[in-house]
């Protein structure tokens, strides 16, 4: 494959979505998660957080599925061995982390004291897991570690993203970005 072609090449209109609708809720809920215990009006958004949590946990499987049988553009010719392998070992360790987060939750909230159901949205209840109280605690000590790491993860891909648009001036950020094209 040529420069121009490399240079140029995007995401499909399927993979932009994917990519746009999972980061906002996952951000919506790093908000969410890790500010609601200073701010109290976020606490009154919880169900909301466990729900957003599912919808990210489904959407993933769905991009994952997605990502597997559809390649993405190649980055730019060029691009140094090491700076590949971080773009790589960054975007797995982000699928990873969105299906761990999820999973977390759903266990810390699923233990034998669960007082109430796990309700998407108010429109159906999510089924608990069939877990004992040391899997919920397990769940909820990993919860809390991963939604800072994730958050460290985030503002590094997204301070990558503007290195590319902003810095280095290649096409990188606009095989994703849904309204920038060259």
């Amino acid at each position: 494959m040529n420069r121009s072609t490399t240079d140029t090449a995007r995401y499909s209109s399927v993979a932009i979505a994917f990519h746009w609708t999972i980061a906002a809720l996952v951000i919506a809920n790093l908000v969410i998660g890790i500010g609601h215990d200073g701010i109290p009006a976020l606490r009154k958004l919880m169900g909301a957080h466990k729900a957003i949590g599912i919808t990210v946990l489904a959407l993933t499987a769905a991009r994952v599925a997605w990502r597997l049988a559809h390649r993405p553009p190649p980055l730019p010719a060029g691009t140094p061995a090491w700076e590949r392998g971080a773009a790589h070992a960054s975007h797995w360790t982000l699928y990873l982390l969105m299906i761990a987060m999820p999973l977390t939750g759903w266990a810390m909230v699923s233990g034998p004291e669960a007082t109430r159901p796990l309700s998407w949205f108010g429109l159906f209840n999510v089924p608990l897991l069939p877990i004992g109280s040391g899997a919920a605690d397990a769940g909820h000590s990993a919860h809390g570690v991963l939604g800072w790491v994730m958050l460290a993860l985030v503002v590094l891909h997204i301070a990558a993203a503007l290195r590319h648009h902003l810095v280095l001036r290649d096409h990188v950020f606009q095989r994703m970005a849904p309204a920038l094209r060259r």
